[in-house]
């Protein structure tokens, strides 16, 4: 009896292209009206005794096909625990092999954040007491982009998440750093009482539900669009950053995921045109001591600096950098693990992104003064 592979679902993304016994041969789908494609996310059924071995055949024209050497796909029975499939990349092919002692599993690039669970979190946390909750506007599928405030404080922190879809540790940290800031956690209640928050969870709601990787229903990636969005092409962005016009923001973080670096880091804004040591010194500076509270954080692997006066305004750490004087960093979390503090089960996980938020949170009560 054949198997069922099933990703007509909230972010599910595969195409079967032939099961023959014990094996799958599938493709990832690209974007809508876009090139790019990496994430997967499936289901799979009638497979309870049998060892079934999956095999992503366009994986090497994938966009990073650079994240494949060393990745782990994700694999859960339950869709709460995710932990790592036994999985090899050669000659363009992504293969990862399972035994079932189920009768469904699901697989994914990354353990998912669902819609319903982003409504369920928004839900949640606007019923706290200090929050408020806005719906500053619509997505082009119709979709509510949500914006959630909380503290009194003069400083403005703008905190924003999953601008690209596919990278959903985004979501599971902004989702930790809202437990955090509604907490009566010491940190969290000088954090408020010194600085007022602001938080998309969701910058990408149609790119998520649609299980895309990196751009939104129109096929534009948001993190090239804060110099110039529109409400035709791009209202996501433009809805937040004349938000971000309306309050101001001295501090703000952009959350993603990253490919092929097994490792969290941050990018800053240098390159900017209004560049200053003193304004970038405040961007390392989170950075060293974010790195000397937590194991999961590093200041050694990351991106390269943009050299004066070339900084693509066009990214919203940058944008900001330049727009409001902000300090505005963007910090990556690996899709493979933190070599330097492993977790050889689950590589990195949705855990960890939640608690790598309220280490980020503990490090900017520290430095709120500063900024």
């Amino acid at each position: 009896m054949s198997i069922q592979i099933n990703a007509a679902f909230d972010s599910g993304n595969i195409r079967v292209v032939n099961i023959d016994g014990d094996r799958a041969d599938l493709e990832i789908v690209t974007d809508h009206l876009s090139d790019f494609f990496q994430w997967f996310h499936f289901r799979v059924s009638g497979a309870e005794g049998r060892t079934i071995t999956f095999r992503i055949l366009n994986a090497g024209g994938s966009a990073y096909p650079d994240g494949w050497p060393g990745y782990g796909a994700r694999v859960s029975n339950d869709r709460e625990s995710w932990r790592l499939a036994d999985t090899h990349y050669a000659d363009g092919v992504l293969s990862f092999a399972y035994s079932f002692d189920t009768d469904i599993a699901w697989f994914a690039y990354f353990a998912p954040y669902s819609m319903e669970r982003h409504h369920d979190l928004v839900s949640r946390i606007a019923l706290m007491p200090g929050v408020t909750h806005r719906e500053i506007g619509q997505t082009l599928d119709g979709q509510p982009l949500d914006v959630l405030t909380m503290g009194t404080g003069p400083k403005q922190v703008w905190l924003y998440a999953r601008q690209h879809p596919g990278e959903s540790m985004a979501e599971w940290w902004a989702e930790g750093a809202l437990e955090f800031l509604t907490s009566g956690n010491a940190a969290a209640t000088a954090l408020r009482d010194k600085a007022t928050f602001h938080v998309v969870p969701n910058m990408n709601p149609d790119g998520s539900r649609r299980g895309h990787l990196r751009t939104n229903a129109a096929g534009v990636n948001l993190n090239r669009e804060w110099h110039a969005p529109s409400m035709e092409k791009s209202p996501e962005v433009y809805l937040v950053r004349a938000a971000m016009d309306e309050t101001g923001c001295a501090f703000a973080m952009d959350v993603h995921g990253d490919e092929a670096i097994p490792a969290n880091f941050l990018a800053g804004f240098e390159g900017i045109p209004s560049w200053t040591d003193a304004h970038g010194e405040k961007f390392y500076e989170f950075g060293r001591r974010l790195a000397a509270r937590t194991p999961d954080f590093q200041t050694e692997l990351g991106y390269a600096k943009s050299a004066p006066g070339t900084a693509n305004l066009s990214m919203s750490t940058n944008q900001l950098a330049e727009r409001f004087g902000a300090v505005s960093m963007t910090l990556e979390m690996p899709f493979k693990d933190h070599d330097a503090n492993p977790d050889p089960e689950s590589a990195w996980s949705p855990e960890r992104s939640k608690r790598l938020a309220h280490a980020c949170l503990e490090t900017l009560a520290g430095m709120i003064d500063e900024i």
